[in-house]
């Protein structure tokens, strides 16, 4: 087992865990036929790799849960760090793996656009943006729809400057992005949202991964990998040293 616990041994699986690592500050959530038990962030930037098992445990033991109770695992799968991401699908694949648990990928940029449904009044339009580097940022446009953002187009590689000048007026920036390209949005003459908002929640992450599932869209465990849209550096340079 991926981790132990002591807890009621009743074999059920309705339980469902949600993976959030795709951008500087990860957290995970735990939850019950829909309903949300409990949520934690990491202690701090880029801490996935060593908190991430622990904070699992951590609260399956709270809610006296069994890794085998766990029949859905919901992972924010990009795009994001290319680092955060391969964590966060390679965990919940091996928890796949040896609890037979269904895998649930959820977009990283709708898990963000979510946070402003908190606003008060909402906004009828959002994009969310990620810094790609190069000036570049993976972004998404999304419309208030029955009370959620919908995206209405897909998650691409963009130039941010000219993306975010096509967008309405109003339009919400969100996303670590709109902190990188704080000026082409105030050129743009579009809000920004506060710091708390740009950041992707293991609850949220919970709540559409819990919707899709219902949906029947899950992956084989063998077929989930990350959303990068642009290839890993790395790879980027084995290609150009090997001519392809």
């Amino acid at each position: 087992m991926i981790f132990t616990i002591m807890g009621n041994t009743t074999n059920n699986r309705k339980y469902g865990l949600a993976v959030e690592t795709s951008c500087s500050i990860g957290s995970v959530a735990i939850g019950c036929s829909g309903r949300l038990l409990q949520e934690h962030s990491f202690s701090g930037p880029r801490k996935h790799a060593t908190e991430f098992v622990a904070t699992i445990d951590t609260l399956c033991r709270a809610q006296g849960i069994l890794p085998e109770q766990i029949g859905e695992v919901y992972v924010s799968y990009g795009p994001g760090s290319f680092a955060g991401l391969r964590i966060g699908v390679t965990a919940a694949r091996m928890i796949a793996f040896a609890h037979g648990a269904t895998l649930v990928p959820t977009p990283t940029l709708d898990v963000i656009a979510q946070n402003a449904r908190t606003l008060s009044p909402r906004p009828e339009h959002v994009v969310v943006m990620l810094d790609a580097k190069r000036k570049r940022v993976f972004a998404a446009a999304y419309d208030l729809t029955g009370g959620a953002y919908v995206a209405h187009s897909a998650a691409a590689e963009l130039d941010p400057v000219a993306f975010l000048a096509e967008q309405p007026s109003g339009c919400l920036v969100l996303g670590e992005g709109a902190l990188v390209y704080r000026g082409a949005a105030e050129a743009a003459g579009l809000p920004i949202a506060d710091d708390s908002r740009h950041v992707p929640q293991a609850s949220v992450v919970y709540q559409i991964g819990y919707a899709l599932a219902r949906e029947g869209k899950t992956v084989p465990s063998r077929e989930l990998v990350p959303l990068y849209i642009r290839p890993p550096e790395a790879e980027e340079q084995w290609a150009v040293r090997h001519g392809a």
